[in-house]
Parts: C-alpha cells; structure tokens; sequence
C-alpha cells in the first residue's frame, strides 16, 4: 500500500534561500530512489519561509530508507540552524484513483 508524505518545512527568518537551494538539492536523487513514486517539492505563494514536499512511496519501508539516505543526511547538515520546524504528516490513500510516477495525476 502506497504511503503519502506532506513534509511542511519553515525556514528562520533571513535562511529562505539557503534552505530553498538545499531542498532543491533533495528532488533529483530523491526521484531516483526505488520506491518513490512522487517528489514534488512546493514554496507557500505568500510565505517565502515555507515549503513542502508531496511525496508517494511504494511503502512505509522505502520512505524510511529515503529517511536515512545520504542526501537527506546533507540537507540536514547544511540546514542545522536555518530551520524553524520540519513537520511531517504520513497519509494513505482513500480515495483508489491510480497514481503516475512524477507527472500529473491521470
């Protein structure tokens, strides 16, 4: 059963584009991982210190070893300081509509 993350990210202020740059460091071999289905990063339109990712995984098990990739290990360390929270919300799926890996739902 496929698991779905909002990860909701606020940056301190005066850090939004150090934390912006290094999340955007996170897209391309995140997209890459076995099991990840979708990785859509988002920047709020009015907030300029927050961002989300919409994110599908194949399960729990793969999102958990994206969790402790080395790529999610650098952003943290680059990022120690710039950020104010970095809440994560787990979701299923209730609705049964299929997904697409990286593009827009069908």
């Amino acid at each position: 059963m496929t698991l779905t993350i909002i990860a909701d990210i606020h940056s301190k202020p005066g850090h939004e584009a150090l934390v912006l740059a290094e999340l955007k460091k996170l897209v391309e071999p995140t997209r890459n991982e076995d099991g990840c289905l979708r990785y859509d990063l988002h920047r709020d339109e009015t907030r300029a210190d927050r961002f989300f990712f919409y994110e599908t995984w194949a399960d729990r098990a793969r999102w958990e070893q994206h969790m402790n990739a080395p790529h999610i290990a650098a952003y943290l360390a680059a990022t120690e300081g710039a950020v104010n929270t970095f809440e994560v919300s787990r979701m299923r799926r209730v609705d049964g509509s299929p997904i697409s890996k990286g593009g827009e739902m069908p």
